[in-house]
């Protein structure tokens, strides 16, 4: 198959792969990029599939650092990818304080203390949120220090 994009690499960039590999403070990601830029640069033209199996990468990570290379040179293989987190706070200040005030009242009949599930359920039926998880509600209390009742 004919690749699509090449990786010739100017003489500072190969002194700063070489830099890299020789300097123990880069993470071993960087390491591993750097060897493999190296070796798409080569004349002789190894595979993806050789080159990855030498670095590491499968070589289909070797074919995407190529293309990233060809786009945008050494600064876009190197950089980090950032995924914004979308997801909001279920619990703002005045919900978290209903469930630990819900969280510190009596718990429930035939109950010696409240459960995460018994909170997230009772939550929901007094309308303080539309619904939750077990995990928001105990992440929550574990943030605040709760006891869940327990003397």
């Amino acid at each position: 198959m004919r690749k699509k994009y090449h990786v010739t690499l100017k003489e500072e960039e190969t002194q700063k792969l070489k830099k890299i590999l020789s300097n123990g403070n880069a993470p071993a990601k960087h390491h591993k990029i750097a060897h493999a830029l190296l070796r798409l640069s080569e004349p002789k033209g190894a595979t993806d599939e050789e080159i990855g199996s030498l670095t590491g990468f499968c070589g289909r990570t070797i074919a995407h650092i190529r293309k990233k290379y060809a786009e945008g040179g050494m600064d876009k293989v190197f950089e980090k990818k950032y995924t914004p987190r979308i997801s909001r706070r279920k619990f703002d200040g005045e919900q978290e304080a209903h469930l630990i005030a819900l969280c510190c009242s009596k718990a429930p009949e035939g109950r010696s203390s409240w459960s995460i599930r018994l909170l997230a359920d009772k939550v929901v039926e007094l309308n303080i949120v539309d619904s939750v998880s077990r995990e928001t509600i105990r992440q929550t209390l574990k943030k605040t220090r709760s006891s869940r009742g327990k003397r």
